[in-house]
């Protein structure tokens, strides 16, 4: 279960619901600003 800490909710919010639910289905624990970047580098680059 993907876990996203509360302080990164102003940054993953305003993402498209489509591009949050594909986060949210990679069981991802996202901590930090880092955290996040890192799994959207890996969604553009197809990981």
């Amino acid at each position: 279960m993907s876990y996203i800490d509360p302080k990164l909710h102003q940054y993953f919010d305003p993402l498209s619901e489509d591009l949050k639910n594909e986060i949210l289905q990679r069981d991802v624990r996202l901590y930090t600003l880092t955290d996040l970047i890192r799994c959207l580098e890996a969604i553009v680059d197809g990981n």
